[in-house]
């Protein structure tokens, strides 16, 4: 959660900017232990510190589980996955300082039941966290994740961004909990790795939403940035730094949607194929995150598949109120018998992405048909099972997540031809 209280707009950040031309002196490096400003926030005289942090209202044991936890999450993004330091000021254009350090106060209470809020003031972050969420990643990272994102400026009052920006605080906690990426930074401030929160039934059971609704599913959506992150299918331009590049390449003041920075990201494929293997790997939660897929396997049989209705004969319709919205799937999956050859079709008039998402019950090896003129077909031995996965993926759409449009609300209707399996 995060609110924004700007001294200083974008707009005004670049206009201020040096001119054309004004020769560029290489930042100097950020002092070991940045400075503290109490007049950030409403202060305090009981506090932490730490180099980056100031904790405001906790000390002890808890104040220092607090500041050695954001340290860690400071070393992984900012030392490791090279995001602009949460330190500097929005205005500061030149990145040269003065570096201060990010004030976090310990509080009773927020309006709204919330666990922690990000506030903004004179071009820096400040957080408030429920005392009993302090030491609580999943609450104080992902509000740092939101002070972060501030610090990167680009999607600063860009209203296509905002859903987004709940997205990317819970793909900054549970990378910090979770990932390889950040191991490092963990052990360096005795932190241990922690299980993700993954929500599989929003994610697969609701996956015929918009990738990201601000209605439904954006906090749960996060998932869709680990694929980016971990790159399994090896999408050139994408990798660890996407996340951050889709602030640094973000076309400023233009108000585009996440999805179009990433799109300009990539160096092969589209985006839309970005999302139809998105969704085909999400059949078995097979991003390239560490323990996704292990929740998945746990889970699987209580999520909601319930997407079509047959019509006989190998013939199945999407049901009306699921199909698949703008950037959203569905993923079904197929019944069989032995090894056989399944084959699937499908029948639309709108523009998609299909797959076959095969995976082999024995050893875990995933592979993936893509559909080539409406239709897949492939071999399925008796160690393997397979789902048939549709996304929607027709061209970028400009709009906000908050107030999504009939354009991409407006469901994928289409029909599903079986032979060799049932679904």
């Amino acid at each position: 959660m995060f609110k924004q209280a700007l001294a200083l707009s974008l707009f005004q950040a670049v206009a201020n900017a040096a001119p054309a031309g004004t020769p560029v002196q290489a930042a100097a490096a950020p002092p070991a232990t940045f400075t503290a400003d109490p007049s950030i926030g409403p202060g305090g005289s009981s506090y932490t510190d730490s180099p980056h942090f100031r904790v405001y209202g906790a000390t002890g044991t808890t104040g220092t589980n607090t500041v050695n936890m954001l340290e860690a999450a400071y070393s992984c993004f900012v030392d490791t996955l090279a995001w602009r330091s949460s330190g500097l000021s929005f205005n500061d254009a030149s990145d040269a300082g003065p570096y201060k350090k990010v004030n976090v106060y310990s509080v009773s209470s927020l309006s709204g039941n919330a666990a922690g809020v990000m506030h903004s003031d004179a071009g820096m972050s400040w957080l408030e966290v429920v005392d009993t969420y302090l030491t609580v990643p999943g609450v104080t990272v992902h509000e740092y994740g939101h002070g972060l994102t501030y610090a990167a400026k680009t999607w600063v009052d860009q209203g296509n961004t905002g859903a987004w920006w709940e997205t990317v605080a819970n793909w900054v906690a549970d990378t910090y909990k979770t990932s390889p990426l950040c191991a490092t930074a963990r052990s360096k401030y005795g932190q241990s790795t922690s299980a993700t929160e993954i929500d599989l039934n929003t994610i697969i059971g609701n996956s015929y939403l918009v990738l990201v609704d601000g209605t439904a599913n954006y906090y749960e959506q996060w998932p869709f940035l680990s694929y980016l992150t971990y790159n399994p299918d090896n999408f050139s331009g994408l990798g660890q730094s996407t996340v951050y590049q889709g602030f640094a390449q973000y076309s400023k003041n233009s108000n585009e949607t996440p999805l179009h920075t990433y799109a300009r990201l990539l160096k092969s494929g589209t985006i839309q194929q970005v999302v139809g293997r998105y969704w085909a790997r999400m059949a078995f939660a097979d991003i390239g995150h560490p323990t996704a897929q292990s929740v998945f396997l746990a889970q699987r049989n209580s999520l909601n598949y319930a997407n079509l209705d047959s019509q006989g004969s190998g013939v199945y319709k999407v049901k009306s109120a699921r199909q698949p919205r703008y950037m959203g799937a569905n993923i079904v999956p197929l019944k069989k018998s032995g090894t056989v050859t399944v084959t699937a079709k499908i029948t639309t008039s709108g523009s998609y992405t299909a797959t076959l998402s095969i995976r082999n019950t024995s050893t875990g090896v995933t592979r993936y048909v893509d559909f080539a003129s409406g239709s897949a077909s492939a071999s399925v031995s008796s160690s393997e099972e397979a789902m048939v996965v549709v996304a929607n993926t027709p061209a970028l759409i400009v709009h906000d997540a908050f107030n999504i449009p009939s354009t991409v609300s407006k469901g994928l209707d289409y029909t599903l031809t079986l032979t060799g399996a049932t679904a």
